[in-house]
């Protein structure tokens, strides 16, 4: 059993500046034939986005799966949400909205 320290840099995702594509390492690129592991750094200078067919250098670091979205600056700001991951964020949102659409659904029930 192989026990080898695993590259931060090398989980971290990048998205195309042009179109929004996010090449991720865990994944790959299937259509040009990248295998799943791959770093960003490793890709060969020829490859473009699979999607609008822009250069690696349009493309932008923005972390590994599961990180904070926004500015690292602005993580202190929010009242503590600007720390959450996008996910939390959608659960806060919409559980949010369902919970005042339960609320406003039992008025109803008032006679």
């Amino acid at each position: 059993m192989s026990n080898q320290a695993v590259d931060a840099k090398a989980l971290d995702r990048y998205e195309c500046g042009a179109c929004g594509y996010v090449y991720e390492p865990a994944k790959g690129d299937n259509k040009h034939d990248i295998a799943a592991g791959t770093p960003f750094e490793e890709l060969p200078p020829t490859w473009r986005c699979p999607v609008c067919g822009a250069r690696a250098k349009v493309f932008q670091n923005i972390g590994p799966v599961g990180s904070a979205s926004g500015f690292k600056a602005n993580f202190g700001y929010g009242l503590g949400v600007n720390t959450l991951t996008p996910t939390q964020k959608n659960l806060l949102i919409f559980g949010g909205l369902g919970l005042g659409f339960l609320f406003f659904i039992s008025l109803y029930g008032l006679q």
